[in-house]
């Protein structure tokens, strides 16, 4: 019989390409296809594609819907960033690319946030879709992947600015093209800030992780005081 191999018993090689293959499927990289229709399939929104319009709203959820009904609806516009995602972190997973991601990246997002490499790829998911980000990041706190305090951590990361890249460069990325009347165009690059937007999200989440820091000092003083005047 042939044994079935688990994400641990695959290969380096295996393992990181599957990693390699997660962070451009999930990094938006591709999203444009580089000058190229062929390569627009490596992007997870594009694989997850649009809703049609509804009657004159020009969307799936429509327009002038209320309460409970108007939610759900807006619910099942969820669902396919959702089951999209966890289906391909599991066929990455399978391959190893979790276990890639926690063997090599969970130095770097230790030092940086205080959370596992192993949520790196939903760290990159959360970039492009919020949806896909906290399902991604609710998988993990239910296979006890992430503790308490790295959840919250990590949901601090992701709540500011999410969606960042997507929503960037739908609607941000073309304002830095309009001109002034001298013909002269903003002083900043795309990159410039795609890299401000990071820096402050880390930032965010360290703040998340200084104030727990100082939760947990607070406690420990409450339950030594209350030892010693018993």
């Amino acid at each position: 019989m042939t044994s079935v191999k688990t994400p641990e018993s695959r290969s380096p090689i295996v393992q990181y390409t599957s990693l390699f293959l997660a962070i451009i499927f999930f990094s938006g990289i591709f999203k444009t296809g580089m000058g190229t229709d062929i390569l627009k399939f490596l992007d997870f929104s594009n694989i997850l594609g649009a809703f049609g319009s509804v009657a004159e709203a020009g969307n799936f959820v429509g327009k002038g819907g209320t309460g409970a009904r108007q939610g759900y609806i807006f619910a099942i516009s969820l669902i396919p960033a959702t089951m999209t995602a966890m289906a391909f972190i599991a066929l990455f997973e399978h391959f190893g690319a979790l276990e890639a991601a926690r063997k090599s990246l969970t130095p770097i997002l230790r030092f940086l946030m205080g959370i596992p490499g192993i949520s790196s790829i939903a760290l990159l998911a959360s970039l492009q879709s919020t949806d896909s980000g906290a399902a991604l990041t609710r998988g993990l706190v239910l296979d006890n992947q992430l503790n308490h305090k790295e959840k919250t951590i990590f949901a601090a990361f992701q709540f500011s600015a999410g969606a960042a890249i997507v929503n960037f460069f739908s609607s941000g990325a073309p304002l830095l093209l309009l001109t002034d009347e001298n013909g002269m165009t903003a002083p900043i690059t795309i990159g410039t800030v795609i890299v401000v937007m990071l820096v402050f999200k880390i930032l965010g989440a360290n703040l998340m992780r200084f104030f727990l820091y100082k939760a947990l000092l607070e406690k420990n003083s409450i339950t030594r005081t209350e030892k010693e005047e018993k």
